[in-house]
């Protein structure tokens, strides 16, 4: 992918319908690292339609001039030249953790979201099936007074059940009912066999965590992670005070406690881009044995999978530690936990006091917002968890014209068509792997704005003034159409992405690159401004989409979608040397004082980021076909290109995101992305005259240049 979120924390399908702590949270969500190689997001808001033909008298340069800074030249600060007006100037909003393109243009999606709905939420008493249920959603959700009046009266019956759970087979079913939240401390998705993409198969994933990822707990001599960690203990402690704890500041020690025993069990996120490492088939017997303490029967009954013969073990040795942690632990903690566990997940659909601790928590203290997203954000985020194509159904009729989905189709073809050239070019690579990469490019399947089959939502109970009710019925509901799909064949018609939705992905699995409406719009591409700009940010980043098929996990799968060696040995080698150099490049940027970046965590992007501009570049000079580009505001073709790719990286964070996202997300800063793959790129060097002594001159014998 290339910036944000397509899927929120623990699990590849994780985006679970109507989870109210992602899907109504205080902030926007932009990610985690992607756990399967499934789906690969792309976020930044760049994409809408090709270029059309130009001259310099009728059309504009398409950047913003208004936002660069004329005292940054770009052979020394690419993003600063573009972006450091704008950064100077801007501040980020409260309600945000960060501002930028595609926050803009996610914000401006949610507005026309929220038009549909609130349409709907106001005629809800009279209209029938899909239409009323997204009406009645909306208007529970939103109706905060009502949610307060109610108290805890509708998550008692849930408490409840878990302190009554006699034992722990009792407690193993309870976790696997819960797959519609994020509350078991291992979690199961259905996706497509790394081996055998046309089949289904039932996977495991680590998970558990309160806390972002595993170094919040383990890294204790960190202040900024420290000073986390104490507000979860803060935060776990009213949950534990509304859960009719006696003593919740020990209750809530406890169960930091557990998680911390969970975290020391996890894998750290660069390791979780190996395919390889991740595909551990066995049977549900083998297990079982090899994995005793958990009554696997009971979970995976709970979970409604117990047909289920055979599964992929992610981690196999996470899910060897939980189950023994099931074992040795004393019961009541494990129960103490899925209660507390239960009330963060829900907190958005509860009370003010609780859903004050929650943002206090996940908004604040992790992300660093000053106050919570709107409520009507929020419930627009809810809804589209719940009922998302269903809304996408009104949305696409709405916003997403038809000539939208064929300029989409030629742009891609013409990166497609780049792309090609390029992999004839590359040195490095032999005959015998060059032919299986062509043969790959050419079974690519391009999915433009929205699926060609709506989901079903009929059997979804949606019912008016019940939140929280309505937010776990469509947990369990969408848990239960995942569930359905284990041992199945795949269908590839399916989107694993709304067409509101602001993102895109590539799937390995399907070798397809996915792109919804909402992405294939202004203000990031100008049909009216000139080609340099628009091939800059839209091209780079289709480019960079294509690309994650050739990137060190999305390479190891075939044409067909199977984990396969392809590769002879050898250009492997000069592939992952290629990719070592990158590791280096990156891995000595610091971003924050003392932090520097995970060249290893990144690499996927990073080189997906490298590809996508030097493949788009290539496009953009042949678009000219041997003709001098137009100079347009004092600049080149070639110099308003990369101002375009800097532009649309423009983002400005808060420190605790920040920290977060250098923790766990597989993508760079957008500063570092959009001057680390412009130092590699000749075009750049050329295009601005850089020389020895400017601070992005790097020699041309040093630049990494992989397809």
């Amino acid at each position: 992918g290339v910036q944000t979120c397509a899927l929120p924390i623990s699990h590849p399908r994780a985006a679970r319908a109507g989870h109210p702590t992602r899907a109504a949270g205080s902030t926007p969500c932009r990610c985690t690292p992607m756990p399967l190689p499934s789906l690969r997001p792309l976020a930044l808001a760049v994409l809408l339609a090709c270029a059309l033909p130009s001259t310099a008298s009728t059309l504009r340069s398409g950047l913003d001039t208004s936002g660069a800074d004329p005292t940054v030249r770009p052979q020394d600060d690419l993003f600063r030249a573009a972006n450091g007006g704008w950064l100077k100037r801007t501040v980020i909003p409260a309600d945000k953790a960060e501002t930028g393109t595609f926050t803009l243009l996610a914000d401006e999606s949610d507005r026309q979201v929220r038009a549909i709905v609130e349409e709907l939420a106001a005629h809800r008493e009279h209209l029938q099936g899909l239409e009323a249920q997204i009406g009645h959603a909306y208007a529970a959700f939103l109706d905060t007074a009502a949610i307060d009046r109610l108290g805890l009266a509708p998550v008692r019956p849930l408490l409840a059940e878990v302190a009554a759970l006699p034992d722990r087979s009792a407690l193993a079913a309870w976790f696997g009912r819960s797959m519609g939240g994020s509350v078991a401390p291992l979690a199961l998705a259905v996706d497509a066999d790394p081996k055998e993409p046309l089949v289904n198969r039932l996977m495991t994933w680590q998970a558990g965590l309160g806390l972002p990822e595993r170094d919040y707990y383990l890294k204790t001599d960190d202040a900024r992670l420290a000073k986390a960690r104490a507000a979860y203990l803060r935060y776990l402690t009213v949950l534990a005070r509304h859960a009719g704890e006696r003593q919740p500041e020990a209750a809530a020690r406890r169960v930091l406690d557990l998680e911390t025993r969970l975290a020391a069990l996890h894998w750290p996120a660069a390791e979780l881009r190996d395919p390889v490492k991740l595909h551990n088939p066995m049977t549900v017997a083998q297990l079982a044995e090899r994995a005793p303490g958990l009554d696997w029967t009971a979970f995976l009954g709970g979970a409604g999978v117990g047909r289920s013969q055979q599964l992929v073990v992610s981690q196999p040795d996470v899910a060897v530690g939980v189950a023994r942690l099931f074992a040795e632990r004393p019961l009541e903690d494990w129960k103490l936990y899925a209660r507390l566990h239960l009330l963060d997940d829900l907190a958005p659909a509860l009370p003010k006091a609780l859903r004050d601790a929650h943002f206090a928590f996940r908004g604040t203290a992790l992300h660093g917002t000053r106050s919570p997203k709107p409520r009507w954000q929020q419930a627009v985020a809810h809804v589209n968890g719940m009922l998302g194509e269903g809304v996408g159904q009104v949305y696409v009729a709405r916003h997403f014209p038809p000539e939208h989905k064929a300029r989409m189709l030629r742009l891609v073809d013409q990166l497609m068509a780049a792309y090609g050239a390029s992999i004839e070019q590359a040195g490095w690579m032999s005959a015998e792997t060059r032919a299986q990469a062509q043969a790959k490019l050419a079974k690519y399947t391009v999915k433009i704005g929205y699926p060609d089959q709506w989901r079903d939502y009929r059997a979804l109970q949606i019912r008016p003034g019940d939140a929280l009710g309505n937010a776990v019925r469509a947990g369990a509901f969408e848990w239960q159409r995942q569930a359905a799909k284990a041992d199945q064949p795949v269908d590839r018609k399916e989107w694993g992405m709304t067409p509101q939705t602001v993102n895109a992905y590539y799937n390995p699995s399907a070798n397809e690159i996915v792109f919804p409406a909402a992405i294939l719009r202004p203000p990031f591409f100008d049909p009216s401004a000139d080609d340099a700009a628009n091939y800059g940010a839209i091209g780079a980043v289709i480019g960079h989409e294509i690309s994650h098929g050739f990137d060190d996990s999305g390479s190891q799968f075939d044409g067909d979608g199977a984990l396969r060696s392809w590769w002879t040995d050898t250009d492997r080698a000069a592939f992952e040397a290629l990719g070592a150099k990158l590791v280096a490049q990156y891995g000595a940027y610091e971003p924050l004082p003392g932090r520097k970046l995970d060249g290893q965590l990144t690499l996927g992007e990073n080189i997906a980021d490298l590809s996508g501009l030097q493949i788009a570049y290539q496009a953009y000079v042949r678009s000219l076909n041997g003709q001098p580009a137009p100079v347009i505001d004092g600049r080149s073709g070639a110099q308003r290109f990369f101002l375009g790719w800097a532009q649309a990286w423009r983002e400005k964070m808060r420190e605790e995101r920040s920290l977060q996202l250098l923790k766990m997300d597989p993508h760079s800063p957008s500063a570092f992305r959009a001057n680390g793959a412009a130092v590699n790129t000749d075009g750049f060097h050329d295009a601005f005259g850089t020389r020895e002594g400017d601070r992005m001159w790097k020699p041309t014998t040093d630049r990494i240049r992989i397809w």
